[in-house]
């Protein structure tokens, strides 16, 4: 098993959160569809959360 450090944890954590709050907000279709191209929850989830990170900040 692989130890992680506190900074890598507190990243970890982060990002977890973030994704569970984006997905929260979204609505079933939006989830659904998700789901639908991405296969599973986890990778829905990740893909979602890259898009955001990558997404040029709102002015």
């Amino acid at each position: 098993m692989t130890e992680f450090t506190d900074t890598q944890a507190q990243t970890l954590i982060g990002t977890t959160e973030k994704m569970i709050e984006i997905w929260s907000r979204l609505p079933p279709e939006k989830q659904q569809a998700l789901l639908a191209r991405f296969g599973t929850l986890e990778n829905a989830l990740a893909a979602l959360v890259t898009t955001q990170l990558l997404a040029p900040a709102a002015k």
